[in-house]
C-alpha cells in the first residue's frame, strides 16, 4: 500500500509510553508502508516497540528539548503520542527535564495531564512537526456504537453504567482518572495514579461478589490527539479476576486493542461490552 494514500506521509515518529499501545500503532503503521521513527522513554517503553522501529532513540522523562532535536533531524514532520507515562514513576521522581523540557513545565503551571500534554504538543507545532492521533492509522481499533458481544448488558447493568457514565465524565472534567466501577448502584472504585487495572481490581474486592460494570470514557476537555481510553484482553481478564460482569466505552474516543481477540475472550468469560 503506498503509504502517501494513507497517511499524507512516508514516514511516522511514535511517541511511545507504556503498554501494548505503541506497538501495535509501530505494527500497523508498518504494515501500510510507513516508516517508523520512534522515541522510547527509559523505564516505560516495552522492548519490543524497538523492533518495529526503523530509527528509535530512547530519552529520559522529560528530554523535551531531545525528542524534538531527533525527529528533526531524521525529517519527521508528523509525530502521534501512545502509550502513557506511570504517574507512580512521576510521583517517585523519576523525572529528568532539559531545558527546554523544564520551561514547558513552568509555564504549564499545573501537573494536570491535559495541560502539560498540550503544551508539549505546542511546542512540537512551533518546530513545524504536526501532532496526529493514534486513530489516524488504527481506524479499525476505534469502537462503533452498539453493542461488541454477543450478550448485552442486563438491566440492572445498565443502570451501573448510567451511574458510571456520569461518574467518569465528572472525574474526568477534574483530570483524576477515566475509570469508574459501579456495582449495584454505587461507585466502588474510582481511577486515580494508580491506572485502569488497579482500580479494576479494588472495584471487585469492594464489591464483594456481588458483581458491577466496568466503565471507561474520555475526559470531557480530552485533546483526543494526545490520549485516548484504551483497553485490550487483558482488561476483560482483568474484569473477570474481579468477578465484575461488564464494561461500558465510549463510541469513537476510545481504543480497543485487537478488538477480535477482546469480544472472544469477553464472549468466553461471558462479559459484555458496549460501545456508547
Amino acid at each position: 500500500m503506498d503509504p502517501t494514500v494513507h497517511f499524507g506521509l512516508s514516514e511516522v515518529g511514535i511517541v511511545a509510553g507504556s503498554g501494548q499501545l505503541p506497538i501495535h500503532l509501530a505494527r500497523e503503521a508498518r504494515q501500510v508502508g510507513l516508516r517508523v521513527i520512534g522515541i522510547a522513554h527509559k523505564n516505560e517503553t516495552a522492548s519490543e516497540f524497538f523492533d518495529l522501529c526503523d530509527v528509535s532513540q530512547i530519552v529520559k522523562i522529560g528530554q523535551l528539548g531531545k525528542v524534538i532535536s531527533f525527529f528533526k533531524r531524521h525529517k519527521v514532520k508528523k509525530i502521534i503520542f501512545a502509550g502513557g507515562i506511570s504517574r507512580p514513576n512521576l510521583l517517585k521522581g523519576n523525572v529528568w527535564p532539559d531545558r527546554r523540557g523544564l520551561a514547558v513545565l513552568l509555564k504549564a503551571g499545573t501537573v494536570k495531564d491535559d495541560v502539560i500534554l498540550r503544551a508539549i504538543a505546542t511546542e512540537f507545532e512551533r518546530e513545524g512537526i504536526s501532532v496526529g492521533s493514534v486513530s489516524d492509522v488504527l481506524k479499525r481499533f476505534i469502537p462503533q456504537p452498539g453493542v461488541l458481544t454477543a450478550r448485552g448488558l442486563t438491566e440492572l447493568e445498565k443502570q451501573d453504567a448510567l451511574v458510571g457514565w456520569e461518574s467518569a465524565k465528572i472525574i474526568g472534567q477534574a483530570d483524576i482518572g477515566q475509570t469508574v466501577v459501579v456495582s449495584q448502584g454505587m461507585v466502588v472504585a474510582v481511577e486515580a495514579v494508580e491506572g485502569t487495572d488497579a482500580a479494576i481490581k479494588r472495584g471487585g474486592y469492594l464489591a464483594a461478589g456481588h458483581g458491577g460494570v466496568v466503565v471507561k470514557t474520555c475526559k470531557p476537555q480530552q485533546d483526543e490527539r494526545l490520549d485516548l481510553p484504551t483497553v485490550g484482553v487483558q482488561t476483560i481478564k482483568n474484569i473477570k479476576a474481579a468477578n465484575l460482569s461488564a464494561l461500558v466505552i465510549e463510541a469513537g474516543r476510545s481504543i480497543v486493542l485487537e478488538p477480535d481477540l477482546v469480544i472472544k475472550e469477553a464472549n468466553a468469560c461471558g462479559i459484555a461490552i458496549e460501545s456508547r
